[in-house]
């Protein structure tokens, strides 16, 4: 009969507990803590995710279920607000392309624009664009002894 009541107290705690988090079009588990949390979010890395806490004013050890809708709301606006209250070295989009401005972009909108971006350079026949026509490595790694695909490499003895 003592056991009863604490069941009850912890599925109370449990109501209030968020399990999933939606933010910027993205499932969050609940049982993350914020900053790793937001990590979760295809364009936030950890240096933009502990920003985002600070700006909040939260505390880095509390789980992002345990956050009143109101709280993850203010995230949210953070996360979509970004790139006005950091410095232009800390986004990721600096001089876009085709419009010139400073954007920090985020889930499909960042899958969106690295296609429009690579499909550009094969377009114009860059040394870039060619390397990734033809599936090698782009960014001056060794292709010699790395990065084989299909048969292991070694020594034919007669």
């Amino acid at each position: 009969m003592v056991k009863q009541p604490k069941k009850e107290a912890s599925a109370v705690e449990d109501e209030d507990f968020n399990f999933i988090v939606r933010i910027a079009n993205s499932n969050i588990d609940g049982q993350k803590r914020v900053p790793i949390g937001l990590q979760s979010i295809k364009g936030v890395g950890n240096r933009a995710s502990n920003i985002i806490v600070k700006k909040a004013g939260l505390d880095n050890s509390v789980r992002i279920g345990t956050l009143s809708d109101e709280k993850v709301k203010e995230l949210e606006q953070l996360v979509m607000t970004y790139v006005e209250y950091v410095p232009n070295w800390v986004i990721n989009r600096q001089m876009d392309y085709e419009s010139g401005a400073d954007m920090h972009l985020i889930g499909n909108d960042l899958n969106i624009i690295q296609e429009d971006d690579v499909n550009r350079m094969k377009m114009i026949r860059c040394y870039r664009g060619i390397r990734h026509e033809t599936n090698r490595k782009v960014r001056g790694q060794r292709t010699r002894s790395n990065g084989r695909k299909g048969l292991t490499m070694g020594v034919k003895r007669k």
